[in-house]
Parts: C-alpha cells; structure tokens; sequence
C-alpha cells in the first residue's frame, strides 16, 4: 500500500486476478465463494471504498491467481455489477462481466431448514429466477425461494 496526498491506494499487481465493483456488504461473500481463506497467493481486498458509480464498493486483488469463467459466474450470485479484470505484467489482458447462471450448485445453502440438503449429504440445486432487478433461487428439492439477501454460501 502506498499513502499519497492523504490517501491510502492500493498498489497494481503484475499477473492475477482484480474483482472490482462489489457491493461491500457481498465481499466476505465473494471470499467464500472462491475459497480464499485457504488461499496461499498474496490478496489484497478493501471495503468501503469511495466509488462514483456505486456510492461504496469493495475490490478484491489475487496475485498469481487467474480466476475462470465458471467461477466468475458464481460472483454474479451475490455481485451481479461486478467486473472481473486479468492482468498479466502489470497491464489488463482480458475483461470479464459476470453472467448470472441458469443453475447454482453446490456452494448455497438453502434457506428452508426442513430441506433435504440441510440434513443428508445432497448436493444442494437452484435454479436461478429473477424478481425484478433482484435475484433469486429456487431450490430444487423443496422449491423454497432463497431472496438474494438471504443468499448463505456453504463451506
């Protein structure tokens, strides 16, 4: 981190992967979706952040890390604006827009206590609707509906 004029910047990394454009209350969210807690790559991540477009924001930075496709995907979940940039020395080789799935498996938990998935060993199944600009899933054992604030990632 370097101080300039009184503010604290993030510095550029050389090769990895820059979330940008997370709501702040999604980033921890973001961080279990992509296993980050166990990660051995140096990770920079702020909330709060002034941002223009979205009042506040967070920014996740991975070194030596490139995120995939599908795993770009599951950010749409919790940060449908997010934007995904690939940097390689220095510079932003590719850019990524989050596409929100027609399916989620696997890495939500359903909201409904009683379902099948909170009590054996199945893999949990959504299929993603949309409630105006909110996103929801519907599970596919007990149909409950899990609203995007609702939305828990497992371990």
């Amino acid at each position: 981190m370097a101080q300039t004029e009184g503010r604290l910047e993030v510095r550029a990394i050389e090769n990895g992967t820059v979330i940008d454009h997370i709501p702040a209350s999604s980033l921890f969210k973001i961080i279990r979706i992509l296993g980050l807690e166990q990660e051995t790559h140096c990770i920079t991540f702020g909330t709060n952040l002034e941002s223009k477009r979205m009042g506040t924001k967070a920014i996740i930075k991975i070194n030596d890390r490139f995120c995939e496709q599908e795993e770009i995907n599951r950010i749409a979940i919790v940060a449908p604006q997010a934007s995904v940039n690939i940097i390689r020395n220095f510079k932003v080789v590719e850019k990524h827009t989050v596409t929100i799935p027609e399916t989620i498996q696997g890495f939500v938990r359903c909201a409904n206590p009683r379902c099948i998935t909170n009590h054996e060993p199945v893999e949990t199944s959504f299929r993603v609707i949309h409630a105006g600009e909110e996103i929801a899933l519907r599970c596919k054992y007990c149909e409950k509906i899990t609203h995007q604030e609702q939305i828990e990632i497992r371990k």
